[in-house]
């Protein structure tokens, strides 16, 4: 009995204990999944971040390549729908496009209301379908200015009923319109018909501003028009 106990003693006299040793086994027990756990996550952050980049610089390419072709949409006076399409393909191919816009343009031109919004509203779409220093410019600022549709607006109106849009080439039309003379009663002072020669461009849109005024990028350059007895 003596000799088993002076031999355990021994055994623990040989393996004495170390605190420092014990400090690192309990700090790797307790921190080490930590760290292991945040170095995981720092490199899943990496990978996500490189991701993000690579998809943004994807986007971005493809946003420069992108080109966007304007779908326009011409209705008539009464709201009805005349023809549609891509604006690159039918302002250089459907008639029936172009005599929307010119039968629309004049009415608006030939228009006269008491509401000084709705005059002003005709009056900018009249603009925004003349060509820039062309005779058809000069000519509807003579119209204006020799009789002024605000003015007239004070007492009477104008109503227009355009008849016929008849191209004599691919840039040049006749239009045939009627035009009646109200009171501000609604009382009926004059009917007059009314044909006209109008030359037209095509020039479509590269600025959002002229998409949204003339979409269709046609513009009249040349006007004249008679009362017909």
């Amino acid at each position: 009995m003596r000799l088993a106990l002076k031999t355990k003693a021994s055994a623990e006299d040989a393996s004495p204990f170390n605190p420092y040793v014990a400090a690192r086994r309990e700090w790797d027990e307790r921190y080490g999944d930590l760290i292991t756990r945040a170095k995981n996550w720092r490199f899943i952050a990496m990978l996500s971040a490189i991701a993000t980049v690579v998809a943004v610089a994807g986007i971005v390419v493809l946003s420069a390549r992108t080109k966007v072709v304007p779908f326009v949409v011409a209705i008539d006076s009464l709201g009805r729908t005349v023809a549609a399409g891509p604006a690159e393909v039918t302002t250089t191919t459907d008639e029936k496009l172009k005599k929307a816009v010119l039968f629309s343009w004049i009415e608006d031109l030939r228009l006269v209301t008491t509401d000084p919004f709705a005059q002003r509203k005709a009056i900018d779409q009249v603009y925004a379908h003349l060509a820039m220093g062309s005779e058809a410019q000069a000519f509807v600022t003579a119209f204006y200015r020799g009789d002024p549709p605000q003015k007239r607006g004070q007492t009477q109106t104008v109503s227009i009923d355009v008849k016929s849009v008849l191209p004599n080439s691919n840039r040049t039309y006749e239009i045939e319109w009627i035009e009646t003379t109200h009171d501000l009663n609604g009382g009926v002072l004059a009917t007059d018909h009314w044909k006209g020669s109008f030359s037209i461009v095509l020039n479509p849109p590269t600025e959002e501003l002229l998409m949204r005024v003339n979409p269709l990028g046609i513009y009249v350059t040349d006007a004249a028009w008679t009362k017909v007895l």
